[in-house]
């Protein structure tokens, strides 16, 4: 239910109890478990002892650690990109939320709040849509219940649906308006630069009245993904395409001669902004599958 330092919540038929995140014998990262999970206890020791099969896993490069990797969580069937409409939206860090949920195969929503303090609140949504065809996107005021209720329908019994987004963009708000409380704190954006504080500490899961379940996270800054070439070619797929009618197979979209891509940013068909940041994409990816190795 709930991932703290040290400690996790879990919720079963006895109730609700903090146990060791920690499974004897599970190596990897990854056996252990993160909000969302499903696990077999013991009922003597209360200890986790096994991680049950998920359905997927949301995970990032640790920060600072290229050679770690952290969840973030399991088992979600709807991802919500959640990005406010001030200066601090910003599509290249929703291109690289939905990289990742193209990746673990969780159909994403990109969720657009505080559009009471915008007096045009359809370019924000014209520029979240033109990132993916098809992608959907919904404008939405997170403290007027009315506005909230067209997210609803990802919110069903038995469904999960995790936020993901930076500090301050209104996930929490979201997350009390569609539970009909106001348990969660929330705070202010700074004023001068529209940059929000965290608010969500731990990961956590609410359960909702008609029996579905959010998963809120913390607000993340920084989200370096791993390993994430289908998600990126997913996302990308227009310059993958185009790529394929370069002259070289190799071709590094630079000087080499009739470069399709470099051809199609000249004729306007594609961008040269959205070019840069397919590169430096796909050079973390090549970095997080070929990470350095430590010395010893």
């Amino acid at each position: 239910m709930t991932v703290h330092r040290g400690k996790i919540s879990v919720a079963g038929a006895g109730g609700q109890q903090l146990i060791s995140p920690y499974i004897v014998g599970a190596a990897p990262s990854d056996a252990h478990p993160t909000v969302g999970d499903w696990l077999l206890i013991d009922r003597n020791t209360h200890e986790a002892v096994r991680v049950l099969e998920r359905l997927n896993l949301f995970k990032r490069r640790a920060p600072g650690d290229p050679n770690r990797e952290q969840m973030i969580a399991a088992n979600v069937d709807t991802l919500f990109v959640v990005a406010s409409c001030n200066q601090d939206f910003s599509v290249a860090r929703l291109e690289r939320y939905l990289v990742l949920a193209r990746e673990v195969g969780v159909t994403p929503v990109v969720v657009l709040t505080k559009t009471d303090l915008t007096d045009d609140p359809g370019k924000f949504v014209a520029a979240a849509s033109a990132i993916e065809p098809g992608l959907r996107v919904e404008p939405v005021n997170g403290r007027d219940p009315a506005s909230v209720a067209r997210l609803a329908a990802w919110c069903g019994k038995g469904e999960t649906v995790a936020l993901l987004g930076s500090s301050g963009v209104g996930k929490s708000t979201l997350v009390n308006t569609l539970r009909e409380s106001s348990s969660i704190a929330t705070q202010a954006i700074r004023p001068r630069d529209d940059t929000g504080r965290h608010t969500t500490t731990a990961r956590e899961m609410h359960r909702l009245d008609h029996g579905g379940w959010l998963l809120d996270t913390p607000g993340m800054r920084e989200l370096q993904l791993p390993q994430a070439a289908a998600g990126i070619a997913e996302i990308f797929d227009d310059f993958i395409l185009m790529a394929e009618q370069c002259r070289f197979s190799d071709c590094a979209h630079g000087a080499e001669p009739d470069c399709a891509v470099r051809a199609a940013i000249a004729g306007g068909a594609l961008t040269a902004d959205r070019f840069a940041r397919w590169q430096k994409l796909a050079a973390e990816d090549s970095a997080a599958s070929h990470p350095p190795k430590r010395r010893r």
